[in-house]
Order: C-alpha cells, then sequence, then structure tokens
C-alpha cells in the first residue's frame, strides 16, 4: 500500500482531483467520488498490462549520422 496526496478543486459541475506524485487526475460530481475515481485510476495506472494476444518483438538497427 502506497500513500499518494492529491489537489482537488472545482470546475463547474465537476470536482477534479489530481494526484501530485504522478501525472494522473480523475473527476467526479463530489470531492468524494473524485478521489474515489482518482484511487481507481492510480490503481489502474500501476497494473501491469495485460495484452489479449502477445505482442511481436522485432529488432531495430539504426546508423547514426555523424554531427
Amino acid at each position: 500500500m502506497k500513500k499518494f496526496t492529491a489537489s482537488v478543486w472545482r470546475e463547474g459541475k465537476w470536482w477534479v482531483a489530481q494526484c501530485l506524485e504522478v501525472d494522473v487526475a480523475s473527476q467526479g460530481r463530489s470531492e468524494k467520488a473524485a478521489l474515489k475515481n482518482l484511487g481507481d485510476a492510480l490503481l489502474l495506472h500501476f497494473s501491469p498490462p495485460l495484452a489479449t494476444a502477445s505482442p511481436k518483438v522485432r529488432a531495430v538497427t539504426v546508423r547514426p549520422r555523424a554531427a
């Protein structure tokens, strides 16, 4: 478990919550909902990607030009 801090503000009818340590933000109709949604977004941010198909891995050769 890791604790993060968030900046929370109102924009019109919505509340916005933005994590200060990681570039992740979310919103909700209440401050509580925005913070809950931010928590869900952070969980997704730190979850490993789940590919539906195995990605192809290929080598790439590059010949840099002299400066």
